[in-house]
């Protein structure tokens, strides 16, 4: 009797948790996946493959560093090669509660300027990333939902959707909506389908290599994004990592891009 009580009680338990992890909302789901990999202070450098429809590579040269102040995430990227592209900069201010703000300098024009809503969805230098996948994206500009679970790469993951709440967010991202598989045990994102405004698959996003740093948080040092209505492919990888930078807040200025 003793035995068949605690066979109850661990019944109930499971239960219990397998309700408890379900009862979790898509926007839950999408909020836990953000934070896995949000880093507020950080400096890396990454390469960029940028492939045409014929697999034709240009290659390009960053250098990134990222940090927090009063509340907003700063981030920097600077081009370092080839010489066409170096020194191009671009800014973000990672609001949290509204859309972020961005700047780009052009050493050809020797002027930076504002990147406005319009332009976020656009392509970023070329490639098959846009301006928008360089920041975060805020959550509240889409409504969420559980499509199914399945496995994914040999990993239980949610599918998970986030259309656009309107059609001035749909122009701002480039998208009508993003589907993404999300790992249940880490909450790690590592396929996201984004659809066109016809509801078309336009683009499929790959996440991979994620490496667990020192704060507990992870990076993914593979990012993989194919353009499938032209055949177009971006890859970024990452050459070096750390947590921490020691950049002060005037390094974060539109004013320094040029710098």
């Amino acid at each position: 009797m003793k035995n068949i009580g605690k066979i109850q009680i661990v019944l109930l338990i499971s239960c219990f948790i397998s309700i408890n992890a379900f009862s979790q909302t898509a926007r839950e789901i999408s909020e836990k996946a953000s934070d896995a990999i949000d880093f507020k202070s950080m400096e890396m450098a990454s390469t960029l493959k940028i492939l045409d429809g014929k697999g034709r590579e240009r290659v390009r040269q960053i250098v990134t560093a990222s940090k927090e102040f009063d509340g907003v995430i700063k981030t920097i990227l600077k081009f370092t090669a080839p010489a066409d592209v170096k020194g191009t900069a671009m800014l973000i201010y990672d609001n949290k509660n509204t859309d972020d703000d961005m700047w780009i300098y052009l050493p050809a024009l020797r002027k930076t300027r504002r990147i406005v809503s319009s332009e976020k969805g656009k392509s970023f230098m070329g490639s098959e990333f846009t301006n928008a996948d360089m920041g975060r994206p805020n959550l509240d500009n889409f409504e969420y939902k559980i499509l199914k679970e399945e496995e994914y790469d040999g990993k239980q993951c949610w599918v998970i959707e986030s259309a656009c709440k309107n059609e001035d967010i749909e122009d701002e991202n480039g998208f009508s909506r993003q589907v993404s598989w999300i790992e249940k045990s880490t909450y790690l994102c590592h396929k996201i389908e984004s659809y066109d405004f016809d509801n078309e698959l336009l683009r499929v996003h790959l996440i991979r290599d994620y490496r667990k740093q020192s704060s507990g948080g992870y990076f993914a040092f593979y990012m993989e994004k194919e353009n499938i209505q032209n055949g177009r492919k971006s890859i970024m990888t990452i050459d070096k990592f750390q947590e921490g930078s020691s950049m002060p807040e005037s390094a974060f200025s539109p004013n320094m891009l040029d710098k």
